[in-house]
């Protein structure tokens, strides 16, 4: 990490506060090509004016660092997002991915198109009641991992013309069991899966099924660990 950052130029004129408070971002997404040397930012929101309620009108602004300007495209959209979902924006195929409330779908955009889709949720996947389901990278394609008390679900979507999910693996929470219902994937390869807890990073080697202890906190900490996973870290690089 280089520390170094760069101050973007303003997407709009005036800026949002609760007197103007249209097309505020409800998604924010970074998709970095480090092939190409260049990187887009997304703020995207629907519009509300000053008394009312968001209507469906969302409006998406795209930086490109190439022109080091801002685009904008406006569309219509229904879909509502959890402070969670918002975080875990997902970087493959040249789009970016949000799973939507209730795990409905997933929402995702086409930068080179600026199309927005959805994509449905393996038919064994629902977000109910004992059910957590996460957004993630796994060897440069989308995946979705559902947690429930005793076990660890992962899929790897295969076909996006033929919206094809495969399960990949399916683990045993047994050993984790007082963990699980504060467990957070963070980051996932071929190799490992890596989870977090309030004060606590798992590893679960897949290969071996092993679980171990990668990082603990020693001391007293008011926020846990996985709040402060990166949300965009699979935008720009893969997990090592």
């Amino acid at each position: 990490m280089t520390r170094e950052y760069k101050l973007l130029p303003r997407s709009r004129e005036r800026p949002v506060s609760r007197f103007y408070p249209d097309n505020e971002a409800t998604l924010v997404g970074l998709a970095c090509d480090l092939s190409a040397q260049k990187y887009n930012v997304v703020l995207a929101g629907y519009h509300r004016t000053f008394g009312h309620r968001p209507d469906n009108t969302f409006m998406c602004f795209i930086f490109d660092s190439e022109s080091n300007k801002w685009r904008k495209f406006i569309s219509q959209q229904d879909d509502h997002f959890t402070h969670m979902n918002r975080n875990q924006v997902v970087f493959v195929n040249g789009s970016l991915h949000w799973m939507t409330e209730n795990c409905s779908c997933i929402l995702v955009l086409d930068l080179n198109g600026e199309i927005w889709r959805k994509i449905s949720l393996p038919g064994e996947v629902s977000g109910g009641t004992g059910n957590r389901v996460y957004l993630l990278e796994l060897d440069g394609c989308l995946s979705v991992i559902q947690i429930s008390e005793a076990w660890m679900s992962i899929w790897v979507f295969k076909d996006y013309e033929n919206e094809e999910w495969v399960m990949v693996d399916k683990v045993s929470l047994r050993c984790i069991r007082g963990m699980v219902p504060g467990i957070f994937p963070i980051c996932q390869n071929g190799e490992c899966v890596f989870l977090a807890t309030h004060k606590q990073v798992l590893v679960y080697q897949r290969n071996s099924r092993v679980w171990k202890e990668m990082y603990s906190v020693k001391n007293s900490s008011t926020l846990p660990l996985w709040f402060s996973a990166h949300s965009f870290r699979s935008t720009i690089f893969s997990c090592c």
